[in-house]
């Protein structure tokens, strides 16, 4: 029982990632003859007796997706079985665990029963299988993506480095993308709604006028470059009031701020960087709101170093 509770979920995030690794890249696109070979299933089941999961962090199925999925169904079957689990309370019920939209499509398709892989997953492992799943989605934005590893960090204690090796993901990709959250959320608002790109948003990290900036970006249609060289100016100029005699020597540039945030994302707390480029030397501040959270980021402290 300890054993289970010092590591969470019992399983790690490696294993649960090979049961739904091929099930995502290929199973929810239309298919084709260049798509893997697909998994034994366990068994086929009444469609009827699979639900989807209440939980499940994704609502938005778009009607088009899911009728040219159905179209795919209907010409060659469900390649890749759905995983479900044995559905609480219910005896000869199952809950979709991985595969929604192939279950959607497949009543749209009138399909009886499907392929399925029975898996005996509690919720918390349900859930985390969920957002890896969401994560692992060709048409997410990058906040949505952002959001997913928030999730599987803040949740199930996964770092930065595990998700990158087990998702096939560069750790600076992931580092990048969650700094993406300390934007406002306007600035978000226009990210996810495509008006401006993750480099655009990027650049704007850190400034306390960042809602202003990105309006002005999406106004003028500034290129990412243009939109680093307005958010250097204005980055300047807001510092500019607040200079100390401590500082007065440099203003932050691009990379501190970029260090700062990297920190501050995988520490989940403020981190301020203060740097001196005459001498070389420097300090870290790291804040923490309360005995608790120091705690917390000392038990994060200790297992970077272990790793």
């Amino acid at each position: 029982m300890s054993k289970r509770e010092k590591r969470g979920l019992g399983r790690g995030l490696s294993a649960l990632m090979s049961d739904i690794d091929a099930d995502v890249t290929s199973g929810d696109a239309p298919s084709s003859d260049a798509s893997p070979s697909p998994r034994r299933p366990d068994a086929r089941l009444p469609i009827e007796s699979i639900h989807p999961n209440p939980d499940q962090p994704r609502r938005n199925f778009t009607d088009d997706a899911l009728n040219e999925l159905a179209n795919s169904i209907k010409e060659k079957g469900v390649i890749q079985p759905l995983i479900v689990r044995p559905a609480p309370g219910q005896p000869d019920q199952y809950q979709i665990v991985a595969g929604e939209r192939r279950w959607r499509a497949s009543q749209i398709a009138q399909l009886h029963d499907l392929p399925v892989i029975i898996r005996d997953f509690d919720d918390a492992e349900v859930l985390e299988i969920a957002i890896i799943e969401n994560i692992q989605r060709a048409d997410l934005n990058p906040v949505e993506e952002a959001t997913g590893y928030r999730q599987l960090i803040d949740r199930f204690g996964h770092t930065q480095e595990k998700l990158a090796t087990a998702m096939g993901k560069s750790r600076s990709h992931i580092a990048n993308l969650m700094r993406l959250l300390q934007l406002p959320e306007d600035v978000q608002a226009m990210l996810t709604a495509g008006q401006l790109s993750a480099g655009h948003a990027r650049a704007l990290i850190t400034l306390p006028n960042a809602s202003e900036l990105a309006r002005e970006i999406v106004a003028k249609g500034l290129s990412v470059r243009d939109a680093e060289k307005l958010a250097a100016v204005s980055g300047t100029t807001a510092e500019k009031p607040k200079k100390t005699k401590a500082n007065a020597s440099s203003d932050k540039d691009a990379d501190t701020r970029a260090l700062e945030s990297d920190l501050s994302a995988a520490l989940g707390t403020k981190v301020a960087i203060d740097h001196s480029a005459d001498t070389g030397k420097g300090k870290i501040t790291i804040e923490y709101k309360d005995l608790e959270a120091l705690d917390d980021l000392m038990r994060l402290l200790n297992g970077s170093q272990r790793d």
